[in-house]
């Protein structure tokens, strides 16, 4: 049995899906009734959460192989968890959702310190795994769709910064891949990034080309673009978010890496399908 934990998140919910009705499938959320599309014949809907490590133990009880996302950066204590329930629980493999900023040595913000932990304690804990590194996500730019749909504008910080953002559907893809066949992927650690890397001002000029109407873009200064994290996430998450845009202005994160071309045997989804796909988020009035 697979079980993906974060089923009604990003990149898991997407992994459910592809998976659902094709072996046996278990899903860990902490809101069950989240997960109601996902319900079928084989799928298996479980409550449970991190800090609960009671609630592991029953949810991990008949697996062989693990999609593993975590998403606080103050804590490591969830992985330590999950992985102590899953050694106990017998699971052979465990495939990590990580980020392609543990390979940059310049990369030392609080975020890719606790990706480099977390991946540090899957490869100690005994267990088979396999570590998913992707760039930045193409569903991050959702964030502007208020200002687009209201007053025809996208507001960010290093509007001229490229990115080699990816297709959450296709890190979903390659996780199902592995998922499917973990021995054939074991002790790798895959970079997946998309074809190409953009910069905000890009992105925002190919929205406008879609929507078939005008959208600005207007640059946030940096002090700006830090009072706004200040508002979404707790200080020390802030802090490490704005050194990440700092290194994406000197060009740390522009490489394209060809790894999820060559698993998925096709090109990576670009930001102008993954935008013509979510077109409608940008689109007001209807």
């Amino acid at each position: 049995m697979i079980l993906v934990t974060g089923a009604t998140g990003t990149v898991g919910g997407t992994v459910a899906e592809r998976l659902r009705g094709r072996v046996p499938l278990r899903l860990l959320t902490r809101g069950p009734d989240r997960a109601g599309h996902l319900a079928g014949p084989q799928v298996d809907v479980r409550a449970g959460d991190f800090d609960d490590p009671a609630s592991l133990r029953p949810a991990l009880a008949g697996v062989t192989v693990a999609l593993l996302v975590t998403a606080d950066p103050l804590t490591h204590a969830h992985d330590e968890r999950f992985l102590a329930a899953a050694r106990e629980a017998g699971v052979r493999h465990v495939v990590k959702l990580s980020a392609l900023a543990v390979t940059d040595p310049d990369a030392t913000d609080l975020i890719t310190r606790w990706q480099r932990g977390t991946e540090r304690l899957l490869r100690e804990s005994g267990l088979a795994w396999t570590l998913l590194r992707p760039r930045a996500f193409m569903t991050n730019t959702l964030g502007w769709a208020i200002s687009v749909r209201a007053e025809g504008v996208v507001r960010a910080a290093c509007g001229d910064a490229v990115n080699a953002t990816v297709d959450p559907r296709d890190i979903a893809e390659v996780a199902a891949l592995v998922l499917l066949d973990p021995e054939a992927h074991a002790g790798r650690a895959y970079p997946l990034t998309g074809p190409e890397a953009v910069s905000a001002v890009e992105q925002t000029e190919i929205l406008a080309g879609l929507l078939q109407r005008p959208v600005a873009f207007e640059e946030l200064t940096e002090a700006e673009a830090r009072r706004r994290l200040l508002v979404r996430y707790p200080a020390p998450i802030a802090e490490a978010l704005a050194e990440s845009a700092a290194r994406g202005r000197a060009g740390a994160k522009a490489q394209v890496d060809p790894t999820l071309a060559e698993l998925l045997g096709r090109p990576a989804g670009s930001y102008r399908q993954w935008a013509t796909d979510h077109l409608a988020a940008f689109r007001g009035g209807t």
